[in-house]
């Protein structure tokens, strides 16, 4: 009985010391915790699109979280960028285009400064001498045709605005509305570029007079009626001189030749220009200048073309093949200065309006 006994207390006792040497080791052992990141959240319109790839080499070499915010179309995403600008919802805004540069610039929303590689875009594209939106990529609004359409029915695809008006195109054409469609209204820029502010209404009566389809959007007139991408009877449509390279690249089966062509030269085209600014108010200053300088970076515009079929602002960006071969940039741009874009958008919505619909 007494072996027993003192074979109980030795038991306990043991127990007890393991547990007291338990205790002492995990209080000599320091809690390791991990530094959280950053956050740098960018502020865009929905079609924003980035490789996943390209967040990690974000993050890596900026060294803060990578969030994107989208904030509906470019005009919406600007509205509640302006709204918000004294308590702003992100670091960097990417995405006021040159239809909307001198309403961005008239908030004083933006920090001015010149990221790294800027050198390395072309003139042309900078469009704010003070730096505070830089130019990030960029594109040309045109004609977009169904190529095998206009063989198949022995005719001759468009080359200018004015054969649009034409009766042998009568009831061809699909166009997007510049009030609710950013393409719709780089459209019709480029058609008071080319025949004037007192001659571009006529213009477009003569085009509704030729049974012009009018849509809200994009996706609607080229997904829903343009003969190359649907059951459409449109083999005519507004959309971007990048297209065919997104036909060709999306094809089950690549084709060696993009089944659309465009129509860029003639003073047809609008050169669409997308700018990125770091908004006043960031509690991350010293960060946004290194995404400001990653997002001109090669590896960032190198990653643009096949995210959003534009063109990279960094010339020195080697576009992929696809967009070598089948993307096209207009020599001749239509272009309107963004002051008088700004001082006159509103109205020329409402006349386009008040004739077409």
């Amino acid at each position: 009985m007494k072996v027993k006994y003192v074979l109980w207390v030795f038991s306990v006792l043991m127990v007890s010391l393991l547990a007291c040497s338990n205790q002492e080791q995990s209080q000599e052992v320091p809690q390791i915790q991990a530094t959280a990141l950053p956050v740098i959240t960018i502020m865009t319109h929905d079609s924003f699109s980035v490789s996943k790839a390209l967040v990690s080499a974000f993050e890596q070499t900026v060294q803060a979280k990578l969030v994107i915010l989208k904030s509906g179309d470019a005009g919406e995403a600007l509205n509640k960028a302006i709204l918000s600008k004294n308590n702003p919802l992100a670091d960097i805004f990417y995405g006021v285009d040159n239809t909307f540069l001198s309403r961005a610039v008239a908030a004083d929303m933006f920090v001015p400064y010149a990221p790294l590689h800027l050198d390395a875009v072309d003139n042309a594209l900078k469009l704010d001498p003070e730096n505070r939106l830089i130019p990030v990529d960029f594109g040309d609004v045109c004609i977009n045709y169904d190529i095998f359409w206009f063989k198949a029915h022995h005719q001759v695809p468009p080359v200018m605005l004015e054969d649009l008006i034409k009766p042998e195109y009568k009831g061809l054409t699909v166009v997007e509305n510049p009030a609710t469609s950013s393409p719709g209204l780089a459209f019709l820029l480029a058609t008071i570029s080319r025949f004037g502010q007192d001659g571009y209404l006529a213009y477009w009566q003569r085009l509704k007079a030729n049974d012009v389809l009018v849509t809200n959007g994009w996706k609607e007139a080229y997904w829903g009626h343009f003969t190359a991408a649907s059951e459409g009877d449109k083999p005519i449509v507004v959309s971007y001189a990048s297209s065919p390279a997104a036909e060709v690249f999306y094809a089950e089966t690549k084709p060696d030749q993009a089944p659309t062509g465009v129509m860029i030269e003639n003073g047809s085209a609008f050169r669409q220009i997308e700018f990125a600014g770091i908004l006043k108010g960031t509690s991350h200053l010293a960060l946004a200048r290194k995404a400001m300088d990653f997002i001109l970076s090669r590896p960032f515009q190198e990653d643009i073309p096949l995210q959003m079929f534009v063109f990279p602002a960094n010339g020195t960006a080697v576009l992929p093949a696809v967009f070598q071969k089948h993307a096209r940039m207009t020599k001749t741009p239509a272009l309107l200065a963004p002051r008088l874009i700004d001082d006159k958008r509103d109205v020329w919505i409402r006349e386009w309006t008040e004739t077409l619909l």
